[in-house]
């Protein structure tokens, strides 16, 4: 039942995410999605943690409900060769 709940708040829109955006490299990551804004919330350090372990810089986390049709956006003038490349959206 949580399933097809979190399926409904997907498709419209209204399911929760967590928006991290990085200076370097200058990325935007979406990791969801979330039931709650709680729950992301939750989840949200997680992310941080596996991101400075990758070695980004300026990291600012925004909570919002929402529906990214990507989930990883690399600026175009940054090296794609790096291990960020590699960071794929870990669902609730």
């Amino acid at each position: 039942m949580k399933e097809l709940w979190l399926r409904f708040l997907s498709f419209f829109g209204m399911a929760h995410w967590v928006e991290i955006t990085t200076n370097t490299p200058r990325c935007t990551y979406y990791f969801g999605p979330f039931a709650s804004r709680s729950s992301a919330e939750k989840a949200h350090f997680g992310y941080v943690e596996d991101l400075k372990e990758e070695g980004a810089q300026g990291i600012k986390v925004v909570i919002k409900a929402c529906k990214p049709t990507t989930l990883t956006i690399f600026d175009e003038g940054e090296d794609l060769s790096r291990p960020f490349r590699q960071m794929m959206s870990i669902g609730n």
